[in-house]
């Protein structure tokens, strides 16, 4: 199972005013495992970012200036994250509405919601009531953020696939239900055995049932009458 854990950063709330991405990272998942695969681009927004923004990401007007446009970067971005990867992001509603945004004005096919794996939503059913930032839940699960000091799209996508795991119940991978191989390997010579299939005892096992036993089960069963469904099954008494 592919997962890609996302993140954007923006120059504001709502790209219907106008806002428009400014940095994308994301990290791949496979069986909930990271493989290292990551995508990062820094955007020109082609506005000016304000005051505000910068406070929270730190990427001023002149460090974007010379970055790609979303257009230069759509075929890549949509390439890394695949067709059918569920898009794992913490407050989804707002990273999904800029998504679609930028992919609608370069002509792209925008992302259904039914991709989007909402970790707030998540961690507010697991947590009903309780504060569920991204640092909030870091500080829950023990997850180091110490090097957050700014909003940055990667490193906040690297710290939520931690905290997405610790969400759906830890670092485990998917268990794989298969028999190992003897350590001393295989013998050629002797026949094959399907895996799962049992092998049959050498000799069966001596039976635990005392005489006593045998027989209170049969005054039982005598007391029963003629017409009792344990005689159609029991052993007592035939040779």
């Amino acid at each position: 199972m592919r997962e890609i854990v996302l993140d954007t950063e923006t120059t504001g709330f709502d790209p219907a005013t106008g806002d428009r991405m400014v940095e994308i990272g994301a990290v791949e998942l496979l069986n909930h495992l990271p493989t290292g695969r990551t995508f990062h681009k820094y955007l020109n927004p082609e506005r000016e970012v304000p005051a505000d923004a910068v406070a929270i990401h730190g990427l001023t007007d002149e460090f974007l200036r010379d970055k790609p446009l979303f257009a230069d970067v759509a075929a890549e971005f949509i390439a890394f994250i695949g067709e059918d990867a569920k898009l794992v992001i913490h407050n989804a509603a707002f990273d999904m509405k800029f998504l679609n945004a930028e992919l609608k004005m370069v002509g792209k096919p925008q992302l259904p919601w039914s991709r989007a794996l909402d970790t707030l939503a998540l961690a507010r059913e697991k947590f009903p009531g309780a504060q569920n930032s991204l640092d909030a839940l870091c500080r829950r699960f023990g997850i180091d953020n110490s090097s957050r000091t700014l909003h940055g799209a990667l490193l906040d996508s690297e710290i939520l696939a931690d905290v997405y795991l610790e969400l759906i119940g830890g670092r485990q991978p998917d268990l794989v239900l298969a028999a190992p191989e003897p350590s001393g390997g295989t013998d050629p010579s002797a026949p094959s055995q399907p895996r799962g299939q049992a092998r049959p005892r050498p000799a069966p096992l001596p039976p635990r049932l005392t005489e006593a036993e045998n027989s209170a089960h049969a005054e039982m069963i005598a007391r029963m009458g003629d017409k009792a469904i344990w005689l159609r099954y029991s052993t007592v008494g035939k040779g």
